[in-house]
Parts: structure tokens; C-alpha cells; sequence
């Protein structure tokens, strides 16, 4: 007998990667309206955690009023002799994973920015309510991870409860990231990889090391080693280093090697530590967006919770479409809130030297790893919402990139002087004086050309010439 028999939906990784668009949703969850939503599993002591349990605190499923966006949060307690608080982010992971296989539900991002919608055909099929998504999670998790002896899920709907619980969750979620904190990718042999993704983005690797987290910021290199260890045959797996091919950049034989064959040869080199030429791949689940900025030579920086227009004058929505899919993107790249703590932050772009902007919060919540120095020097939406404000304000507070700034002003200012000089002369063309005319005497064989066949024909080269066409008409010689 099927573990689902009686479920009113159908389950199965075929479902993975579904999407579901606004038109065809009964009610969306958390996403990029609503300011509290979060997903948390915790490891609890056998006699904590009552197997089985599914529980509705707020509204259920078929209260919400169709079409809304509403708070939302999933907390998970799980128990198991096997089981310690290492694991806790590598289960919490999976929510994605599995939930994804329930037809007709839409899962994206993790921790504090999950995103679900639920469609109405699914609905209409006879999901009524939030408890057979449980009961789902439940059978899923224990079946596929043995290790879990007992399991309960809490569904919370009820906004201000959602909102005290949401602290807490921080709180947890910056424990877990502090823990690999110190640890420098030269001291291990191994790094992780994570293809949980792909079903998003097919091309998609997600390396991750001591110095740099996964792009959601769910998975710590210890979260992964935990992963790998206890489920060789999961999402999770181990990447030999290799030869260290670029200490600068971030290039390793032994990633270049495991990208190009979980990506399918669609991905051959990767560097760690920058954004250009062979950048990492991004997938859809990342916590923020670096995006070049050429008219300051720096970088910018917006994450998914900002609701306005970048500095670019692009929202982070437009700019993830750009961004991910599992390509190498130069000038954009998905990443991970916690590598700005990273020592290896852009390490072979200028680091912190580069970033020029950022919203004001996510510029606060990372404060304590930006340079001192700087802090007063980076814009944010307040200080600059056009390319020009942004220039001026670096330009004011003297910016590293002010310089490269001041470089690119001259070079601008020095072309735009040759093309006017050169504009003049072609518009005023130079009045030769009359001379006065003389026919020399030449004997006509010294003038004779030699005859040029249709083959040969005459090859004329232009040196240090600058042409400019405003129109371009081309025809067939004696046709129309």
C-alpha cells in the first residue's frame, strides 16, 4: 500500500521544480510582500517530540481569504539517537526539497525568506487544509531519513505570534552561521557541494567551503559535511580540493572537475572569490544579488527583502532573472548574507574596497563586518538612487573607487574634446587659396595606369582614421 493512500493529491519528486503563477494560486505564503515568515527544525529530546503530530496555530488553509498573501512560519521538532543539532539545518534544507513534491505547492528560498504559493487546483482536488502538508513532510522526512525517529510540525498562521517567533529564529540561524566562523578553506582538504536546486536550475553547483557559504545561507560548510556524512547518497556530497590553481580568485582543479560533471559539462571553471570571467553559478534561492556597476567601476549589492529599485534602477526581481537559472552570469551573482563576513568576501575584486552600495538594512545587519573605514562611505537608498547621486556621493565621501571614478571623468572629458575638435574641422573643411592654374607637361605614357582585372582590384588601408556614419544605404549596382 502506497504511504499516500488517501491523500487527496498526488506526491512525488515529478513535482519538483513546479511552478505556480499567480493566476492559478488559491493563496500565497510569506514571499516578497510579507515582512515575517520563516521556517526552523529543531533537534529535541525523545520524550519533547510526539511522532506524528500536525498542528494549525491561526487560520487553517481554507480560512485564508483566496488570492491573499499572509505571514507564515514552519517549525519542526525532530528526535532520534543519531540526531544532533548539527543536522538541524541540513533537515531544515529538505522542507524545500519535499515540499516541492506535493503537487501543486510551490516552495522557494529557506529559512527567514520562504515563499509558497498553493495552487487551486490542488485545492479544488481536496487539500483543505495545512494538516495533509504535515502529514506529507512527516512521511516523507522518516522515509528518506531513517535517522529521524520522531517527528511533529507546526503550521503558524496567527501573525503576531509568527512575529515573536521570527526573533527567535534569527537568533538560532545566526548561532548555526558563527559556529564555522574562524575557519579558513587553505586548513581542510574537502569541500562540499549541493545540487538540492537543480530542479530550479539544472546547470547549477552550489560549492561550498569553510569561507563561503551556500547562496541561500541555509547550509555552512559543517551544515554540508554533516549532510554528507549522514546521507552519502543525498543532495549533499564531498569535493575534493585539488590542485590550487588561483589563490586569488578561488580556482581548484578538483571543483572545476566535480562542477563539470554534476553540471553536464555546462560549467567547466568556477572561481570562488569573484564575480567575473568564470563566476560561480546561482540558482533562484539566494539571499542577496551583487551586480556591477561599470559607471563607477564598483559593486552593488541588494537583497531579497528590499522592496525597492536598486541603484541600477533594477528591483531585486528583475535582477534574479538575470542572475539565476544555474548560469555563470559575469557582473551578477547570487550570494549568501554570511559570506560578507568572509575574509574571502570578492577576495580577487577589492573586497569591501569594491562595494559601493547596498540598502540600509542590509548594510546595518552586516555592520560589524564592513571595514570601519567605510561604513560612512557606502551608499544606500537614502544617499543615492540614480547612477550620477551615487557618483557624487562617492566622489563627496572619497570612496576607494573615487579615484577610478576621477580617471574615468578625464578620459570621458578628453575623448569628448577630440570628437568636437575633429566634429569642427569636418563641418568647416579648410579654404586652400587660389592658385593660379597650371597644366604640366607631361608626356601621356608617364600618366598610364596599368590595367587592374576585376580579381586583382586595389586595396586601400586607412591608419589613424575615425569614421562616423549616421546612414548607411546599400544597393545593387544598376538594379533597384
Amino acid at each position: 500500500m502506497s504511504a499516500f493512500e488517501g491523500f487527496p493529491i498526488e506526491i512525488s519528486p515529478a513535482f519538483e521544480g513546479q511552478r505556480v503563477r499567480r493566476k492559478d494560486m488559491y493563496v500565497e505564503l510569506g514571499g516578497p510582500k510579507i515582512d515575517y515568515k520563516f521556517e526552523l527544525v529543531r533537534v529535541k529530546p525523545m520524550d519533547e517530540v510526539e511522532d506524528g503530530k500536525v498542528e494549525i496555530i491561526g487560520p487553517d488553509l481554507m480560512d485564508l481569504k483566496e488570492g491573499g498573501s499572509y505571514p507564515f512560519a514552519i517549525l519542526i521538532y525532530v528526535a532520534g539517537e543519531k540526531l544532533d543539532t548539527d543536522l538541524e539545518g541540513v533537515i531544515e534544507r529538505r522542507i524545500h526539497m519535499y515540499t516541492n513534491y506535493i503537487e501543486g505547492i510551490m516552495h522557494l528560498n529557506q529559512r527567514y525568506d520562504i515563499w509558497i504559493r498553493i495552487a487551486k487546483k490542488s485545492v479544488k482536488k481536496g487539500l483543505n487544509s495545512f494538516s495533509w502538508w504535515g502529514r506529507a513532510l512527516i512521511t516523507l522526512f522518516k522515509s528518506e531519513m531513517p535517522y529521524i525517529e520522531k517527528m511533529q510540525v507546526t503550521f503558524i498562521t496567527d501573525p503576531e505570534l509568527i512575529k515573536e517567533k521570527y526573533e527567535e529564529a534569527l537568533k538560532i540561524y545566526e548561532e548555526r552561521d558563527a559556529r564555522v566562523r574562524g575557519l579558513k578553506d587553505e586548513e581542510v582538504d574537502m569541500f562540499y557541494g549541493c545540487v538540492l536546486c537543480q530542479s530550479f536550475a539544472p546547470t547549477h553547483v552550489c560549492v561550498i567551503t569553510p569561507e563561503r557559504i551556500s547562496l541561500c545561507g541555509a547550509l555552512t560548510w559543517l551544515d554540508a559535511r554533516a549532510a554528507a556524512n549522514i546521507d552519502p547518497k543525498g543532495p549533499n556530497f564531498p569535493i575534493p580540493k585539488g590542485e590550487l590553481l588561483d589563490p586569488i580568485k578561488g580556482e581548484w582543479s578538483g571543483a572545476n572537475e566535480v562542477v563539470a560533471k554534476r553540471s553536464l559539462g555546462e560549467v567547466t571553471r568556477v572561481y570562488l572569490y569573484s564575480m567575473f570571467e568564470y563566476p560561480h553559478t546561482s540558482c533562484g534561492c539566494f539571499e542577496a544579488i551583487a551586480f556591477y556597476i561599470p559607471e563607477v567601476d564598483g559593486i552593488g549589492i541588494v537583497h531579497r527583502g528590499f522592496k525597492g529599485t536598486a541603484v541600477n534602477g533594477l528591483p531585486f526581481s528583475t535582477m534574479a532573472a538575470q542572475t539565476g537559472g544555474g548560469q555563470q552570469s559575469e557582473g551578477f551573482l547570487g550570494i549568501g548574507i554570511e559570506w560578507m563576513r568572509s575574509r574571502k568576501f570578492f577576495y580577487a575584486d577589492g573586497g569591501w574596497n569594491r562595494i559601493v552600495w547596498m540598502p540600509k538594512d542590509l548594510k546595518e545587519r552586516v555592520k560589524d563586518a564592513i571595514p570601519p573605514e567605510l561604513y560612512d562611505k557606502i551608499a544606500t537608498e537614502e544617499d543615492a538612487t540614480t547612477i550620477e547621486d551615487l557618483k557624487n556621493f562617492l566622489l563627496e565621501k572619497d570612496h576607494p573607487v573615487a579615484s577610478k571614478i576621477r580617471e574615468m571623468e578625464k578620459a570621458a572629458e578628453a575623448e569628448a574634446k577630440a570628437e568636437k575638435v575633429e566634429e569642427v574641422a569636418v563641418q568647416q573643411p579648410v579654404q586652400m587659396p587660389t592658385m593660379p592654374q597650371w597644366t604640366p607637361q607631361i608626356p601621356a605614357q608617364a600618366i598610364q595606369m596599368p590595367a587592374v582585372s576585376a580579381q586583382t582590384g586595389f586595396k586601400i588601408t586607412l591608419k589613424g582614421v575615425k569614421i562616423k556614419i549616421n546612414r548607411l544605404i546599400i544597393k545593387k549596382a544598376g538594379g533597384k
